[in-house]
């Protein structure tokens, strides 16, 4: 007799089985019949594991007014996520044990969704005490850093033999200055694609690398956005992973002329013919969002003063469904680069696949459902999209973290995150 069963359950194009639930985690895949406390009778669709977003800003502490841990994780949860990785730049920052540990009591206060955290890196000294925590990653801006500094961190975590990846935003801040001083006077949205081009990446993946095979370290590469940083990486495969967000993977720099500041983010979006394709998945491990909520009234102060981000997690699942109903990706695909491929390289060892022993997370799809996207149905504070108007074909219909439904048919119900510790 088991807690929960979830009846009819299509795990593989051609397999329906019967999954039996007992104390937040799966205990049985059977075909066979099974006798449970509570049923859910999933019809048919499709069962995904639950959905892994490695890359939100939750804006929890110190930012709320953006977002907080309740509306970031029920926006997840709208998604088909039932778990998501925080990260550290918040107010103050999560670089030091103290705050860490003060982000999972908030976490843990609010979130319907589970959560791990990547933790902010400022002084050494700090390293030893966050690792006893188990962060996902240490966070490094290398728009804001200097090498020395990188270098230290990653000295720190040899000394220490710590697996914990280096997660790192690479943009070079010396090529973003010099190419700022070109556009005095402009005040248009594509300007900000030229401001930050794509040779401040290109440069910066390259720094990172060679920092990562001096010390023979893993790195995980954010956000890319153009198609020879993918190539830069390509040798160094076995320190380095990769992400890119759906607007990089789907969306030019000719957004801008439509959607204006809404879509201005760091990295750029990239012209046509700089960025990357939906082809391109192949050689890109998973997809972050970089679900990154402002306000309507920051984001629409101009070029140069409207803060950088998109919110993202309401939409991924629908976009790439879509491009699934189109032949272009497949369910495989989106198993590895939103489940598999985040819990693999995060270290989060009991989610990601749907296996007998693993928690209970599922993402269940219907990927027939067709609709348009809309901003103002986001459980999001941020409502605005450079997606907005979208025609897509498939999205998430239930989502459910350790047994509990916490979304049905776009209701966000009650749920109890709860934070999960990272094993490197």
């Amino acid at each position: 007799m088991f807690d929960l069963l979830l009846e009819n359950c299509r795990i593989e194009r051609d397999l329906i089985v019967n999954i039996g639930v007992d104390d937040g985690r799966i205990a049985r895949i059977s075909h066979e019949k099974l006798r449970a406390s509570e049923r859910i009778d999933l019809k048919g669709y499709f069962v995904l594991p639950g959905l892994i977003d490695a890359h939100v800003h939750f804006r929890d502490p110190g930012l709320e007014y953006k977002e907080d841990f309740r509306t970031g994780s029920m926006a997840a949860a709208h998604g088909g996520f039932s778990t998501v990785i925080d990260m550290p730049n918040t107010i103050p920052p999560t670089d030091n044990a103290r705050e860490f540990r003060r982000k999972i009591r908030i976490g843990e206060g609010k979130s319907i969704v589970d959560f791990g955290l990547h933790a902010g890196y400022s002084d050494p000294s700090e390293i030893e005490e966050v690792l006893e925590l188990k962060p996902a990653s240490f966070k490094v801006f290398m728009d804001l850093a200097e090498i020395p500094m990188v270098d230290a961190l990653f000295r720190r975590l040899r000394e220490l033999s710590s697996g914990v990846p280096v997660t790192v935003h690479c943009e070079n801040r010396e090529v973003i200055g010099r190419s700022m001083e070109k556009l005095e006077g402009r005040d248009d949205p594509f300007a900000y694609s030229l401001a930050r081009p794509p040779l401040a990446e290109e440069v910066s993946v390259a720094e990172v690398l060679a920092l990562a095979l001096h010390h023979g370290h893993p790195v995980h590469v954010c956000h890319l956005s153009t198609r020879k940083a993918l190539e830069v990486i390509e040798p160094f495969r076995d320190y380095v992973t990769c992400e890119v967000t759906p607007h990089h993977l789907l969306l030019d720099s000719g957004s801008l002329e439509g959607f204006g500041t809404l879509a201005k983010t760091n990295p750029p979006l990239r012209a046509r013919g700089e960025g990357l394709s939906p082809e391109d998945l192949g050689r890109i491990n998973i997809i972050g969002t970089d679900h990154a909520p402002h306000t309507l009234e920051e984001k629409e102060r101009g070029v140069w003063d409207a803060p950088p981000g998109i919110p993202n997690l309401e939409v991924v699942l629908r976009l790439l469904l879509t491009l699934v109903s189109m032949g272009r990706v497949s369910l495989e695909t989106v198993r590895r680069m939103l489940a598999e491929g985040p819990a693999r390289i995060f270290g989060l060892r009991s989610k990601g696949h749907i296996r007998e022993g693993m928690d209970a997370d599922f993402a269940v799809v219907d990927l027939k459902a067709a609709g348009t996207i809309r901003a103002d149905e986001f459980y999001s504070k941020a409502h605005y999209t450079p997606f907005e108007g979208f025609k897509y074909t498939g999205e998430a219909v239930m989502t459910i973290v350790r047994g509990q439904v916490v979304m049905e048919d776009g209701e966000v119900l009650e749920g109890d995150g709860r934070y999960v510790a990272s094993e490197h």
